[in-house]
């Protein structure tokens, strides 16, 4: 019966599940207008939105925006949040959102990273408070079940069976309302808002099963089922704290990636002065100053100097760019050797980093609507089990005259027992038991969903550098280097911070730098050695007139010797290519997208046999790759490291990063695995293959049980709390 719903599944997701809120006062509305940015008369705002628990809860609230008139985009982060609202300036005004924000049950407040995490936090110990209470009541309430169970035989009298029923009822009542209050309150909204979701019947069985019981204990009856009301809530909060927690692992990417953004700048006055401002207050026009270390605080060109910078951001490759004036700067790109100064082209809500983390923030978003293996079984349960419970309740009414009491208990058993434990309880646990072996193997599991996506992955995109590579440079040629020239060329490279100077200090070992040794930025270094002047850098500054080839190099000459050609690589990782014989092996097709240039990349291509890859492209351009495979019906798995690799990273169906990746990209990633090579990516698809089988065995197991069960509740041979002791 579970199976069959995956259709079903999307039709009641778009109705969305109850936020959980009151609608707040008129008092309590927030005004909007005072956060709202406008730009060339276009107008942004970021809210956080509490409540919002699904894909079906995403679609109401981005549907209700877009029904706004001149909104443009509006996108729902379910992992933060957050709502992204682009409109035309003076289309309608901001208040109207938060009016109909509170319309649709959720409350809106201005986007704060830090209060959302405390919310969320909140949540979790709500959760973990309910869980306790639950459990400590079953405990109790059980053995004293059990002593009435072993006296049913007659050698308990009614008055100490009576006792042990209202001794039940004092810790089982006030404890099924405090640990039931996750569910009451979604049900309550549900009902409210005109439809129903899986809370709604077991609100209903765990209350009707406290009616019943209280109505037992003062009638003196014989059988009270107290136990079975909070025996159910204790379970079914395991699997809901266990999702949770999953969930709160998947933090956002974006946060992490706006760190790169400097807070502050050096504007360059008229006067000559310097003048320290905020980012959000650069102007396109601006003059800025950038010190060696300073990363760009706005896009812009360089209007004075040259200088060596940090472009992993944008290309996700190690080796450093040489820029001088007219060359272009993104905002996050790092200043490594001389001082520069830029012309702002724009500000920060347009600069790069703004760029990727929407990117991000999209990829995020389009996860979210996911819909789990759980949530389409559970869409069909609620109306089959509000369906059965009635027909149950009249037929034994009506039809049996049985009486109000039987035919109450009944329709409880039916409540009960076919309460799905196979969706609260045994997906999440199939996938706690999957992330604690894959946590063993060195990987970590970030979301619940992550197994479910990665199961169904048909392709793996890989990043180059950092990620099929080490993401170091080193001397690929040292053996033909004499160890005069590599260590001549170490004591003038001591001094420097740039990649190649570190790759050639590595070779050399422990030694002395030049004593006169200086940098020339964009050029090279320059000092004497063993009493001769020498350079290491570029080929045309030591006189090489043709330098070879698409590698990256270094020359070094010292005095009238020859030139000494030095030669930089990223060495692969030593399981690569066996990793990726492994994924074709497994049918899964492989591609390689590298933001470096051809030469290296089609070198690495070759290598480990990847026929199909490009080279030079920008995060964008991996975003256009990925939704282009997505077009054709291809689910792709993105593996990378870099900070550019993060906005793919997050939109593709399912991510994996290395543990030594920019903290974004590990955010922005479902999985992130530890260790010097990549094969542990092996062991996260096989065992997230294995968690999709056994998720699917347990509902088909849910199947069957509730055709077998079902018929013996309905027919009235089974109790309550039989249906609660077998459904659990």
């Amino acid at each position: 019966m579970t199976l069959a719903t995956a259709d079903v599944g999307v039709v009641e997701e778009e109705r969305g599940c109850p936020s959980g809120l009151e609608p707040p006062a008129d008092g309590a509305r927030i005004d909007p207008a005072p956060f709202v940015r406008r730009i060339n008369g276009i107008a942004r705002l970021d809210l956080a939105v509490f409540g919002a628990k699904c894909a079906g809860c995403i679609r109401k609230i981005e549907g209700a925006m877009n029904a706004l008139p001149a909104m443009q985009s509006a996108r729902l982060n379910l992992s933060t949040g957050k709502l992204s609202l682009t409109w035309r300036d003076g289309g309608f005004a901001p208040r109207e959102i938060v009016e109909r924000l509170d319309a649709l049950g959720y409350r809106a407040a201005p986007f704060d990273p830090e209060k959302v995490e405390q919310e969320n936090d909140a949540d979790g110990r709500r959760l973990l408070r309910a869980l306790a209470v639950a459990g400590f009541a079953t405990a109790n309430v059980m053995l004293l079940s059990i002593a009435v169970w072993a006296g049913s035989d007659g050698e308990m009298g009614p008055g100490a069976r009576g006792l042990m029923h209202w001794v039940s009822g004092l810790i089982a009542i006030p404890a099924a309302l405090y640990a039931g209050r996750p569910f009451f309150s979604s049900a309550i909204r549900a009902v409210k808002g005109g439809h129903a979701n899986m809370d709604v019947p077991i609100s209903l069985a765990v209350i009707l099963a406290l009616t019943i019981s209280l109505l037992e204990a003062i009638q003196g009856g014989e059988h009270a089922y107290f136990d079975a009301a909070v025996m159910l809530l204790f379970f079914l909060l395991i699997g809901r704290y266990l999702d949770h927690r999953l969930r709160l692992r998947a933090r956002t990417a974006a946060r992490d990636l706006l760190a790169l953004q400097a807070a502050t700048a050096s504007r360059l006055n008229a006067d000559g002065t310097l003048t320290a401002v905020a980012a959000r207050e650069i102007a396109p026009g601006d003059l800025l100053v950038l010190a060696p270390g300073d990363r760009a605080p706005v896009d812009g060109v360089v209007e004075d100097g040259a200088s060596d910078v940090d472009l992993s951001l944008v290309t996700g490759e190690s080796a450093p760019a040489q820029l001088a004036e007219g060359g272009a700067l993104h905002s996050g790109v790092l200043n490594i050797s001389s001082r520069l100064v830029m012309r702002a082209t724009k500000t920060t809500d347009d600069s790069l980093i703004s760029d990727l983390t929407r990117l991000i923030e999209a990829g995020e978003q389009s996860k979210s609507k996911y819909i789990r293996l759980a949530d389409k079984a559970a869409s069909l349960y609620v109306p089959i089990v509000h369906t059965l419970a009635l027909t149950t309740f009249l037929g034994w009414f009506f039809l049996m005259d049985a009486g109000l009491r039987i035919s109450m208990l009944n329709a409880v058993a039916v409540l009960i027992i076919t309460c799905p434990c196979a969706l609260g309880l045994a997906a999440p646990a199939v996938q706690v038991v999957a992330t604690g072996r894959l946590f063993k193997s060195g990987v970590l599991v970030k979301s619940g969903d992550a197994l479910e996506r990665l199961a169904e992955v048909d392709a793996f995109v890989f990043d180059k550098t950092g990620t099929l590579t080490f993401g170091k440079l080193r001397v690929a040629n040292a053996g033909e280097i004499s160890k005069d020239a590599l260590t001549g060329a170490a004591a003038l490279a001591r001094i420097s911070r740039h990649p190649l100077s570190r790759a050639i200090v590595a070779e050399a070992g422990p030694g002395r730098a030049a004593p006169d040794a200086e940098e020339h930025p964009g050029f090279g270094i320059e000092g004497t050695v063993d009493g001769a002047r020498a350079r290491f850098g570029r080929g045309d500054w030591v006189g090489v007139k043709s330098a070879g080839g698409g590698a990256t190099e270094g020359w070094f000459k010292r005095g009238d010797d020859a030139p000494v050609r030095f030669v930089f690589e990223d060495r692969l990782r030593d399981d690569a290519a066996r990793t990726i014989r492994m994924l074709r092996d497994r049918g899964f097709e492989v591609e390689m997208l590298s933001g470096d240039r051809q030469t290296p990349a089609n070198a690495v291509a070759e290598t480990l046999g990847v026929s199909s890859w490009r080279a030079e492209l920008t995060p964008q351009d991996k975003i256009d790759r990925l939704e282009s495979l997505k077009a054709s019906g291809i689910k792709v798995a993105m593996v990378g490291d870099g900070l550019n690799d993060a906005p793919s990273l997050a939109s593709a169906h399912a991510s994996l990063s290395p543990g030594t990746a920019a903290d974004a990209s590990q955010a922005a990633a479902d999985f992130v695995y530890q260790g010097e090579g990549i094969s542990p990516i092996i062991e996260a698809v096989d065992i997230s293959r294995k968690a999709r089988r056994r998720m699917l065995e347990n509902f088909a197991f849910a199947a069957v049980y509730n055709l077998c069960a079902i018929p013996l509740a309905v027919f009235g041979f089974v109790t309550p709390l039989i249906a609660a002791a077998a459904m659990s």
